[in-house]
């Protein structure tokens, strides 16, 4: 569902969702692009009804050219989910060297999710489109979606196709034998990834 957040063009939250057993809960789970474009009167709207949790995964460096509104609130944190420099030159087509690379970044987001307090979690990067397009689609993964509705959301975000997502999550299962062993192989305790998909199903 498209948020009305004002100048965030790529800002929805991922409930109703269909998921192995159910959905995900709506408010659970919100996606989006930089913070630093809401407007003040966005900003403390959100300070009313504050998330559980905002997981920037924006570079440091980003952050000081652009920061957050939220950086001093304390359900904030910034967590790149990058190197700085990659080490790597990302393809178009896919985003299986961004898991291969940055394994141990990806599984502290997700354990950062798992320790979060009852509420909303907010994932976002600049665009809200790679970070933020892996991310979902790794948390969507542990909650049971399907690839195909996965590949789906990715592709809501303007100018991408669902194939890169397919083809991230086929060498996610080719590789590592799915987004689970790809957590656990990096970290993340079975606890923690049933912690996550509790919050995202209720």
């Amino acid at each position: 569902m498209r948020l009305d957040w004002p100048d965030c063009v790529n800002a929805r939250d991922l409930g109703g969702t269909p998921a192995r057993g159910g959905r995900i809960r709506d408010n659970a789970l919100i996606r989006s692009d930089s913070h630093a474009l809401l407007t003040p009167a966005a900003v403390a709207v959100f300070r009313e009804r504050p998330p559980a949790l905002i997981l920037d995964l924006r570079w440091p460096r980003e952050c000081v050219a652009a920061p957050s509104p939220f950086a001093a609130d304390g359900f904030y944190r910034n967590l790149p989910l990058l190197s700085d420099p990659l080490g790597y030159d990302p393809p178009d087509h896919t985003y299986a060297p961004m898991l291969d690379h940055n394994g141990a970044r990806v599984a502290e987001a997700v354990q950062e999710i798992a320790a979060a307090p009852p509420g909303a979690v907010i994932i976002h990067c600049h665009g809200g489109r790679d970070r933020t397009g892996l991310l979902a689609a790794v948390l969507l993964g542990v909650a049971g979606v399907a690839p195909d509705d996965i590949a789906a959301d990715y592709a809501a975000t303007p100018g991408t196709e669902a194939a890169a997502m397919s083809h991230t999550l086929e060498h996610a299962r080719s590789r590592y034998g799915g987004i689970e062993p790809y957590l656990l192989g990096h970290g993340v305790t079975a606890a923690e990834i049933d912690a996550v998909r509790s919050r995202l199903l209720g």
